[in-house]
């Protein structure tokens, strides 16, 4: 007797006819002995909608409150496909996040799980019920609901396979599996059958919007085996795994991007020790994640500090690093772009071959598209562009690469 953790997105959720399909599904694999437990989203549109709502309140939605009010959306799906699935005769139960007291830390709309209770779980799977969970939630120490930040509910469905030891944890989303590049820019892309955890991390880190990065993470730390699936469509998806012999064929993997970077210039600064942690200090205390960091020579004295962030945090970070000009001393500015993308080449292929990073910028340059930052890792190279060349470079790197379907 198999158990499993599927878990469903909002799209596969979206309607009432789509519940009845997932209820059909569960069924299907409940029937057959399986021991299921489903991880859901909320309804497709429904997390912005509610949104929507908290900023007809409040223009800046107090963290708290707004974790009270999204986790509405997940509650109206476990009850749904609880009810479903009792109509067609197969007895489910459903809880929310803090039922089953899925811990996390106090870091409201981006909480990280800290443990999780698995007893009333076990007791009616071993009661022969289907377990329906409202994904994306869970609750503190001091008893406050949280949420896990946008795709959280593919990290409760890792999390909830890996404290149950689950056979296999099937994430169903509206792709039938992990794509070279996002078919939509690159017609061409095809769907991997394998990649593997430390491919997959990459790619979620750096704008591939398949699974939420902590899902990775959590199934790569305990060795959870992870499937991305259609839920509309019958196929043996993308299986994440751990490296494997017959892969090391693949150069590289995949194309990743990213729409949502803005870039921060921090000009004039003294080049004295402890500098960068006097501007990315406080930073982080707004408790705003950096990722590309540039560092220039030194000249007369001074320095230009750069960094990249998500675009929604670019306003906060602007204001932090104008704060800090004065305490920093020296004639700084701050230069502020929010019109540039992260492009990026994944693969564990590149560990064992050279001339990657040329393939790459030369690639580039032959499209004339100008490189702002570069940042690399041992299975991947990364590049700030020009938004306008996004698409461009894209396609470029695909074809180079020879990944383009036969």
């Amino acid at each position: 007797m198999a158990l499993y953790v599927y878990k469903f997105g909002g799209t596969s959720v979206g309607t009432v006819e789509r519940i009845k399909a997932v209820a059909e599904k569960v069924k299907k694999a409940h029937d057959s002995g399986d021991r299921i437990v489903v991880v859901v989203s909320a309804m497709s549109g429904e997390t912005n909608r509610l949104v929507a709502l908290a900023k007809e309140m409040q223009m800046q939605p107090t963290d708290r409150e707004l974790d009270v009010l999204l986790s509405t959306g997940e509650q109206v799906t476990i009850a749904l496909l609880s009810m479903a699935l009792h109509n067609l005769g197969c007895e489910a139960r459903s809880y929310t996040g803090p039922q089953v007291r899925i811990l996390t830390d106090s870091a409201h709309t981006k909480a990280r799980i800290r443990e999780i209770d698995e007893a009333k779980i076990r007791a009616d799977l071993d009661a022969g019920r289907v377990v329906v969970v409202a994904g994306f939630q869970g609750v503190d120490e001091h008893g406050n609901i949280t949420t896990l930040g946008r795709g959280g509910s593919d990290t409760t469905g890792v999390a909830l396979a890996a404290a149950l030891k689950a056979d296999e944890c099937h994430i169903y989303t509206d792709v039938d599996g992990v794509y070279t590049t996002d078919p939509r820019v690159v017609p061409k892309a095809r769907r991997l059958e394998q990649i593997t955890f430390e491919e997959m991390l990459e790619m979620a880190s750096l704008g591939s919007k398949v699974l939420q990065i902590r899902s990775v993470e959590f199934a790569g730390k305990y060795n959870v085996k992870l499937r991305v699936l259609s839920s509309f469509m019958e196929g043996n998806g993308t299986l994440i795994t751990y490296e494997e012999s017959e892969m090391e064929r693949a150069l590289i993997s995949g194309i990743a991007f990213n729409r949502d970077e803005a870039k921060l210039t921090l000009t004039g600064v003294p080049d004295l020790p402890g500098v960068a942690s006097k501007i990315l200090g406080p930073i982080a205390a707004e408790n705003i994640e950096v990722d590309m960091i540039v560092q220039n020579i030194s000249a007369h004295g001074t320095t230009d500090f750069t960094f990249t962030v998500n675009r929604n945090d670019f306003a906060r970070a602007k204001n932090v690093l104008e704060g800090l000009r004065a305490e920093l001393g020296g004639s700084s500015q701050v230069i502020g772009d929010n019109s540039i993308v992260k492009v990026s080449i994944v693969g564990v292929g590149m560990r064992s071959h050279a001339g990657i990073a040329s393939t790459m910028f030369k690639t580039l340059a032959d499209e004339g598209i100008n490189i702002q930052m570069i940042s690399t890792s041992e299975i991947k190279i990364s590049v700030v562009v020009d938004e306008k060349y996004l698409e461009l470079a894209v396609r470029a790197l695909h074809k180079a690469f020879g990944l383009d379907q036969d």
